[in-house]
């Protein structure tokens, strides 16, 4: 992933993917679970659907961040992270319905994420199956 860095680096760059990914996760799981709290800290209006939106795209970022730092892949990476996001987005829109919106919003998002999830499934076979030629 880091080939040829030096371990300062190393060091340096994998601990800022880390606070950014713990930053990104924080607050988006705060603004999920306490939208009324997260509002008043950042003295924004309490939106509760929309902090709950925004909530689940931050800790999409964060987990993003996390898996890069695991997997040298770009593609699985963005695959995974548009899965996971997509998904806390549409049992969002589920757990929100009450607060308005379309009510096919949410299974609308889920067959997308299941289309990102087969793409994800069959992409990282394929790099297996690639990976088996070029050992023989």
């Amino acid at each position: 992933m880091m080939d040829g860095y030096s371990l300062s680096a190393k060091v340096f760059v994998r601990s800022a993917t880390v606070v950014g990914a713990m930053v990104m996760l924080v607050f988006g799981v705060w603004m999920r679970i306490d939208p009324a709290g997260f509002a008043q800290f950042a003295q924004f209006p309490n939106h509760v659907h929309f902090l709950h939106d925004a909530g689940v795209f931050q800790i999409g970022i964060g987990l993003v961040l996390l898996a890069a730092l695991v997997w040298r892949d770009v593609l699985s990476i963005a695959l995974s992270g548009f899965f996971i996001t997509n998904t806390l987005h549409a049992v969002n829109h589920a757990t929100d319905l009450e607060l308005g919106g379309s009510p096919q919003t949410w299974w609308q998002l889920g067959i997308v994420s299941l289309l990102a999830l087969a793409g994800l499934v069959v992409h990282r076979r394929q790099l297996k199956v690639v990976r088996t030629r070029h050992l023989k």
